[in-house]
């Protein structure tokens, strides 16, 4: 299996960095080209490597845990249902792993259910709160990723991964760009060739998707469930049953994720 033999001094790693930290601009992070990834801040010429780094950390770390946010959550264009179902492919891969919403941008006061949701303006309640210490997020829009990417950062020890459709975002430890569907799927075959090139297993059910205690009430007590079981529904209108409008979902956040 290919690994990145760069020697140089990582600049974005798990923290806690500790009370409002420098960005990873200050640091002189800059974000990849077509085709690169950034690998902890330093630019990595060829993203399947940035790829791998990320498979193989969310296949040994515990609670590994993607976060989806409102660009793969709601239907609302068939566009987002193809990259929902195909988040879907990458979560397949892996044994164990949690999937916490990020359904939309507004503060959960005065009190988030940690293992309901995750949310920018106080991500570190989530992660903490299960104990989360490698996670993707995808599908969030892109200043409130770099917001809750810095936030994670500078008060937990989670390793941060940012699969996105734009630039990338320089905090997050990994990150790659341009992420449509075809990438998406490119990313769960490699997903799926690193663990078998390490000898990881999936569980006999297909039941590899584990819940929150929160979702485990809500589904009746079981504890895991398949990934089809997850995969969307019907046609577009998700979206639109919050009243939101697919002009709206575009100029949310300022991206296109």
């Amino acid at each position: 299996m290919a690994t990145t033999s760069d020697t140089r001094e990582r600049i974005i790693v798990p923290g806690p960095a500790g009370f409002h930290p420098p960005s990873a601009a200050q640091l002189g992070v800059s974000l990849p080209d077509p085709g690169q990834g950034l690998y902890y801040g330093l630019l990595e010429e060829n993203e399947d490597r940035v790829i791998e780094e990320m498979a193989r950390k969310m296949l040994t770390s515990p609670n590994a845990t993607i976060f989806p946010g409102p660009l793969v959550l709601w239907a609302w264009n068939e566009h987002a249902i193809e990259k929902a179902k195909a988040v879907l492919e990458i979560a397949a891969q892996i044994p164990d792993v949690m999937i916490i919403p990020m359904p939309d941008y507004r503060p959960k006061y005065p009190k988030i259910d940690p293992e309901e949701v995750i949310n920018p303006n106080h991500p570190n309640l989530t992660i903490w709160g299960n104990k989360i210490e490698a996670c993707i997020f995808v599908g969030v829009h892109c200043h409130y990723a770099n917001l809750t990417l810095k936030m994670i950062r500078a008060g937990t020890n989670c390793l941060t991964m940012a699969i996105c459709a734009e630039q990338g975002h320089e905090d997050a430890m990994l990150t790659i760009r341009d992420s449509d569907m075809m990438k998406l799927k490119k990313t769960a075959q490699i997903f799926k060739r690193v663990r078998e090139e390490m000898g990881i297993k999936l569980p006999d059910n297909g039941e590899n998707v584990r819940f929150t205690g929160t979702q485990s009430r809500v589904h009746g007590g079981k504890t895991h469930t398949k990934t089809l079981n997850l995969s969307p529904v019907g046609g577009v209108g998700g979206a639109a049953a919050f009243r939101h409008s697919a002009g709206q979902m575009k100029r949310g956040g300022g991206g296109k994720e």
